[in-house]
């Protein structure tokens, strides 16, 4: 694939990933970035502009800009926040192709509980197990990089970082597996949220079955046939979103 073709690609996969967040209410109002580093260009990143509702935003509507955040291609501005936690993630961490910071409530709600974690309760949560960290510390508005680095220091070895007070960090070597990620997370949350509000105690999973069915969740294919059924979706319901 032509570098030109990747970059298409890339665009409209990100754009699709921002367009059904929206539709499943995981966007909080204007605010919240997914990116994307463009296949074969490492130094470059796609990333949601400012001012712009993720349900409206088309592919041609991302901005392409350098890790400095000087914009190389786009026709809006990017928000300080946005580079500020982005770029620094794409940066450190290598296999971090796909980044998406979102306030979704259920994952949110995690992060303002004292002590708020992740359990190892249902099925559905033990796609992440092995795979989360957790930012105790809040500092207000991510706007200089002492802070994203901050940040980004605690993804070293995870690929899903909640943001004590804030929201989630969910990274993925593709749009696909990050979406995935992101989609499934918000539902194990909500899972938790339930069980949670019958005041009865949470059933635990065995940590040797938490990794055998772990490791079972990230062999399959089913992150690529999720995208896929989202773009064809987004095909006979939005006719015209990736012009």
């Amino acid at each position: 694939m032509h570098n030109n073709d990747a970059l298409t690609k890339a665009r409209i996969d990100l754009a699709t990933a921002l367009r059904w967040a929206a539709k499943m209410g995981l966007n909080e109002g204007i605010c919240n970035h997914f990116s994307l580093a463009v296949p074969g260009r490492p130094d470059q990143f796609l990333i949601n502009p400012q001012g712009l509702h993720w349900a409206e935003i088309r592919p041609d509507d991302l901005m392409l800009i350098d890790p400095d955040g000087k914009v190389i291609e786009g026709k809006h501005t990017v928000e300080p926040t946005a580079f500020f936690i982005h770029s620094r993630i794409h940066l450190s961490k290598p296999n971090a192709a796909c980044v998406l910071h979102t306030h979704m409530p259920y994952a949110t709600a995690i992060t303002i509980c004292d002590g708020g974690k992740l359990e190892w309760s249902s099925q559905t949560s033990l796609k992440f197990y092995g795979r989360v960290a957790y930012d105790e510390c809040y500092n207000g508005l991510v706007l200089d990089t002492e802070e994203g680095d901050r940040i980004c220091a605690q993804l070293e070895n995870a690929d899903v970082l909640f943001l004590a007070n804030h929201g989630v960090i969910v990274c993925g070597d593709s749009v696909a597996r990050a979406w995935d990620d992101l989609y499934y997370l918000e539902r194990a949350c909500q899972l938790q949220a339930i069980a949670q509000s019958t005041g009865k105690p949470l059933r635990q999973i065995p940590a040797s079955i938490c990794e055998h069915t772990a490791k079972q969740m990230m062999e399959d294919g089913q992150y690529l046939l999720h995208l896929e059924a989202l773009k064809r979706l987004l095909d006979r319901d939005e006719s015209g979103w990736r012009d």
